[in-house]
């Protein structure tokens, strides 16, 4: 493993945002150690994470009024050859035109102050399970799709991170990837060996560093041998290390992986009933399970850890409703309370992160 990325508890976040004011979710995504340029779904359909990923796919057309992806089987067919021709050209893969308008906000900005800076695609897996065809049959199910869909979230994957590395030389990209729950459901199709046989055929040509995030439910032994330097993942809906997933996670440390650890919760009734000082004390209770069982120091697993939040918050699954002008929401009236969930989660991740730092003597 050849991961240059120092984790030193330093903070990132999902790059999904629900705020609709782009120098804001800019400005927000700068407080962190490791900033993201946003995608900001609410703003407008050309922001959502597939649909950016899409662009100068062959075949796949773009519904803004149904906010969906199609892809079409003889329209395919017809735009191979032209594909073909163009693939040596870094513009092919680039995001450009209406799809890159936060994503250029974020480029013109100072960036060269941070540690790194980072970037984001949607998943081959996930993205071949979200974007059917005419008969409504996903394309991942497609082999002469499927046989172009790896190869081409690689080449987004570099072109991104040459552009990142235009203003920042640390910058990576990381690939979203929740679609790999399905893999492990027979009734899918698509099971966990043929992923994992796909996934290092791709990872085998980026460039930067192989860095994977996903939020839903996961499966960690699987991720750490899929061949990625960097697992970034929801931990804090786990509540708890299993001994399993201890060892396996000091085996993919030993070898010099990096841990996102998505420990911040970000829905309103969850928040309700934590603090910094709680995150900070389960994130603790995590690393000393991964410390026993897999008998590796905690100061390594503290080096070698990112801090994130556990999710994005574009829709509050469990609105909670208070006073936007009383206690820490003072002054917060008029501000969705999605918003106002991601500004709390930042704040609590940013103090975490200083007490781990002080702890471990990373600052």
């Amino acid at each position: 493993m050849a991961t240059k990325l120092e984790g030193r508890c330093r903070t990132t976040a999902m790059g999904i945002m629900p705020h609709t004011d782009i120098d804001k979710a800019i400005d927000l995504a700068l407080t962190l150690d490791i900033p993201f340029w946003p995608q900001l779904p609410r703003l407008s359909y050309y922001q959502d994470n597939y649909a950016q990923t899409a662009q100068n796919f062959p075949g796949i057309s773009l519904d803004l009024e149904n906010k969906r992806l199609r892809l079409d089987t003889a329209r395919f067919q017809q735009e191979l050859s032209d594909y073909a021709e163009k693939m040596a050209l870094d513009e092919t893969f680039a995001l450009t035109g209406e799809y890159a308008t936060v994503f250029d906000k974020f480029l013109a900005r100072d960036l060269s102050g941070y540690y790194a800076v980072r970037g984001h695609i949607a998943g081959p897996i996930s993205f071949g399970f979200n974007v059917t065809d005419e008969e409504r049959r996903p394309i991942i199910y497609n082999e002469e799709v499927k046989g172009i869909l790896f190869d081409f979230m690689q080449r987004k994957v570099n072109v991104q991170c040459r552009r990142l590395k235009e203003k920042n030389p640390n910058a990576f990209v990381w690939i979203d990837e929740p679609g790999l729950t399905y893999i492990f459901n027979a009734m899918y199709g698509y099971n966990d060996q043929q992923a994992k046989a796909d996934y290092k055929g791709m990872l085998e040509g980026i460039e930067g560093l192989k860095a994977l995030h996903l939020c839903p439910n996961v499966n960690l032994p699987y991720l750490f041998e899929l061949g990625v330097e960097l697992v970034s993942f929801d931990a804090y809906q786990i509540g708890g290390m299993p001994k399993e997933y201890a060892i396996s996670a000091a085996d993919f440390l030993k070898q010099g992986g990096v841990i996102g650890w998505g420990m911040v919760t970000t829905e309103s009734a969850l928040q309700k009933n934590e603090s910094a000082d709680s995150l900070a004390k389960l994130t603790l209770d995590y690393w000393e399970a991964i410390s026993r069982h897999g008998n590796i120091p905690i100061e390594r697993i503290a080096e070698q850890a990112l801090l994130a939040p556990a999710r994005c918050c574009v829709r509050d699954l469990s609105p909670v409703e208070e006073d936007c002008d009383a206690g820490e929401n003072k002054g917060q009236c008029g501000i969705p309370l999605e918003e106002r969930n991601v500004n709390k989660a930042f704040t609590w991740l940013r103090e975490i992160s200083a007490v781990l730092k002080h702890r471990y003597h990373l600052e």
